[in-house]
C-alpha cells in the first residue's frame, strides 16, 4: 500500500478524473433532503480547474481535524514531554497487587491512548520486566500491554485527541446530508460508549491473557532476576512522587475552576435556558482537554525540574508539534481529497446510489453494521492510521448510513470498534516493529509471524466481544454520548 500521504494524493486525482467521467455521462441523483436534482461538478472544466487552484490553501486550512488536533496536542504534549504520563503509567502498574497485574497492564494500555503513542514506548518494556520479576513469561506481559495500547485504542474513560480527530471528520461528513443535524453534534458523541467499552475490553483482555496466551507461551525459563538499568524501570523516585502529588493537586484545582464555569445556573459556559449538552462548554471541549493536560504537565515539570523557565516550556511544546510534521503533510493531501469529493458532489451522489443499492438487497440494520465493521477491520490491516482511514471512509460511509437510518455517531462508534481490534495483526502498523524489537530481547526467534500468532486471540476476542456489545447497544437504542442517538430519523 502507498504511504497515506501518497494514497490521498492518488485519491484526489481519482476524484478529478471521476468527476469528468461522470459529468460526461450525465449522472444525477435527487437530493434526499431538498428534493432537487444534483449533478456532478466537473473538476476538469474551466471553472473546476480555477476552483482547484484558488482553493488549495483553504482546503488545507479547513481540513476538519487540523486545528483541533494540533491544539489538543499542546496540552497532551506538555504532559507527555515532561514525563507525567509515563510516570503515571509506571506508578499505576507498580502499585497494583500481583494478582491484578495483567488486569492493570491491559487497563493502563487502554488508558494510555489519551497520550497517543506514549503507551507503545512505556508499557511493553515495563510489562516484560514486571512479568519476568514475578517469574512469569515476559512475552505475556508484552502481549497484554500491546493488546491494551493498540487493540483497545478507541476505548477510554477520558476524552482524548482521538475523539477530537474522528469527531470533526464525522461532523463534516454528516453536514453533506443534513447540515442542521451536523450543527448540533458534539465531539463527545461516543463518550458513554467508550467508557463501557473500556470495562468490557479490560475484562476480555485479561481473560485472553491468563487463559489463552500465557498458557500457550509456557513457563518462563530465562533469567528471573533483574539486572542493570532495567531495575530502574521498577521504581518511582521521590522527586517523581512529589511531582505526581502536585500534578494531582493542580488538576483538582483546575477542574474545580472549570466547574465554576459550568455548574452554577448562570455560568458563562451554559447554553440557552441553562442547557449543558447544547452549550458553549460542549463546543469548547478541545480547550478543556488542553487545559486539563497542560496544567498538571507543567506543574509536574516544574517540580521535577524538567521545566526551569519559559524557554523549556516552549522547547517541550515545539518537540511535540515537531512530531506532528507527518500529520501536517497528510492534512494537505487529505484536505484536497475531501474538498474535491465535496465540491464535485460525488460524495452525495455515491452515498445516494450506495444507500439505494444496499436497501435493494435488504442490507440495513444489524447486517449493515456488521458488514461495515468487517470491512473496516480488513482495511485496517493495510491502512493503519486512524485519521487517514476515517478521512477516506467518512465522506462516503457516514452519508450512506444516515440514509439507511444509522446516525453518524453510531457509524463512528462502529468504526472505532473495527479500527482498533485488528491493529495488532498488521505489520504495517507504525509500532509493530518496535514491539518485535522489545520481544526479541527475551526470545530471538520472535518475528512477524510469531508475534501475529501471539496477538491473534486478542484481536479475535476484542472484535467478537466488542461487536456483540455494539449490537446490544443498537438493540437497546442507548445514547452513545451527550445528545448522540443510535438511529438517524
Amino acid at each position: 500500500m502507498p504511504h497515506p500521504v501518497s494514497l490521498f494524493a492518488l485519491l484526489a486525482l481519482a476524484v478529478v478524473v471521476l468527476s469528468w467521467a461522470f459529468s460526461q455521462a450525465g449522472l444525477t441523483v435527487q437530493d434526499p433532503l431538498e428534493g432537487e436534482e444534483v449533478e456532478v461538478f466537473n473538476l476538469l472544466s474551466s471553472g473546476g480547474i480555477e476552483w482547484m487552484f484558488t482553493s488549495a490553501v483553504d482546503n488545507f486550512i479547513n481540513f476538519a481535524p487540523l486545528g483541533v488536533v494540533l491544539a489538543t496536542m499542546i496540552g497532551i504534549g506538555m504532559a507527555e514531554q515532561t514525563g507525567l504520563i509515563g510516570t503515571l503509567l509506571r506508578s499505576f502498574i507498580l502499585s497494583i497487587p500481583k494478582f491484578l497485574v495483567t488486569f492493570g497492564i491491559v487497563f493502563a494500555g487502554i488508558m494510555s491512548s489519551v497520550a497517543s503513542d506514549a503507551g507503545y514506548v512505556v508499557l511493553p518494556p515495563l510489562a516484560a520486566i514486571l512479568f519476568m520479576a514475578l517469574g512469569r513469561h515476559p512475552l505475556a506481559g508484552i502481549a497484554a500491554a500491546f493488546a491494551g495500547v493498540s487493540a483497545g485504542f478507541s476505548a477510554n474513560l477520558l476524552l482524548s485527541g482521538t475523539d477530537v480527530m474522528l469527531g470533526e471528520l464525522t461532523i463534516e461528513a454528516a453536514s453533506t446530508i443534513d447540515p442542521a443535524y451536523a450543527d448540533q453534534m458534539n465531539l463527545a458523541m461516543n463518550y458513554w460508549f467508550i467508557i463501557v467499552s473500556t470495562a468490557v475490553l479490560v475484562i476480555t483482555g485479561t481473560l485472553v491473557s491468563q487463559f489463552l496466551v500465557e498458557p500457550r507461551l509456557g513457563t518462563w525459563k530465562g533469567e528471573g532476576v533483574l539486572k542493570g538499568q532495567n531495575s530502574e524501570d521498577l521504581t518511582i523516585t521521590s522527586v517523581e512522587k512529589r511531582g505526581l502529588i502536585w500534578a494531582g493537586v493542580s488538576l483538582l484545582v483546575t477542574l474545580g475552576l472549570m466547574m465554576l464555569l459550568i455548574v452554577p445556573e448562570n455560568a458563562p459556559l451554559r447554553g440557552e435556558d441553562g442547557a449543558v449538552v447544547q452549550s458553549p462548554f460542549m463546543s469548547s471541549l478541545v480547550v478543556v482537554i488542553i487545559v486539563a493536560f497542560f496544567v498538571p504537565g507543567l506543574v509536574y515539570g516544574i517540580v521535577t525540574k524538567v521545566v526551569r523557565n519559559d524557554t523549556d516550556v516552549v522547547d517541550h511544546l515545539s518537540r511535540t508539534l515537531a512530531g506532528m510534521a507527518m500529520f501536517l503533510v497528510l492534512a494537505f493531501t487529505a484536505g484536497q481529497f475531501i474538498a474535491f469529493f465535496d465540491q464535485s458532489n460525488l460524495g452525495l451522489i455515491l452515498s445516494v446510489i450506495g444507500a439505494d443499492w444496499l436497501e435493494s438487497i435488504n442490507m440495513t440494520g444489524v447486517p449493515l453494521v456488521l458488514l461495515f465493521i468487517v470491512f473496516v477491520g480488513v482495511v485496517n490491516l493495510f491502512v493503519g492510521s486512524a485519521s487517514a482511514k476515517w478521512a477516506m471512509l467518512a465522506p462516503i460511509m457516514v452519508p450512506i448510513m444516515m440514509q439507511l437510518g444509522i446516525s453518524p455517531e453510531f457509524t463512528q462508534a462502529a468504526y472505532r470498534v473495527a479500527d482498533s481490534s485488528t491493529n495488532i495483526l498488521s505489520p504495517l502498523m507504525t509500532y509493530f516493529a518496535l514491539i518485535i524489537a522489545v520481544a526479541q530481547k527475551y526470545d530471538k526467534r520472535i518475528g512477524i509471524g510469531s508475534l501475529i500468532s501471539v496477538m491473534l486471540p486478542y484481536s479475535l476476542a476484542f472484535m467478537a466481544v466488542w461487536t456483540l456489545m455494539t449490537m446490544g447497544w443498537m438493540g437497546l437504542d442507548l445514547p452513545l454520548g451527550p445528545n448522540a442517538p443510535v438511529f438517524y430519523d
